[in-house]
């Protein structure tokens, strides 16, 4: 029964460390997509759409700072 019990909470506390660094880096991506949308709503919305297009389309996380400021500087400006 001792066996049992470490083995069942070494797994538990793997799975929860685990789901904890996914969500860490959801939320640090979340973050880098919106501070290069400078505080403007609709760009807000737009680099949210363009951070769910990167994870569809593959995008490695190393290339991913690139990658949405490259969407950043295609954004287009509606108030020119």
């Amino acid at each position: 029964m001792d066996y049992f019990i470490i083995v069942v909470t070494t797994a538990a506390g793997l799975y929860f460390h685990w789901w904890l660094f996914r969500r860490i880096r959801q939320w640090s991506d979340r973050d880098l997509a919106l501070s290069l949308a400078d505080g403007d709503e609709p760009k807000r919305q737009y680099m949210l759409e363009q951070l769910a297009r990167a994870r569809e389309e593959g995008v490695r996380r190393k290339e991913l700072p690139a990658w949405l400021e490259q969407a950043a500087v295609r954004y287009p400006d509606r108030n020119a």
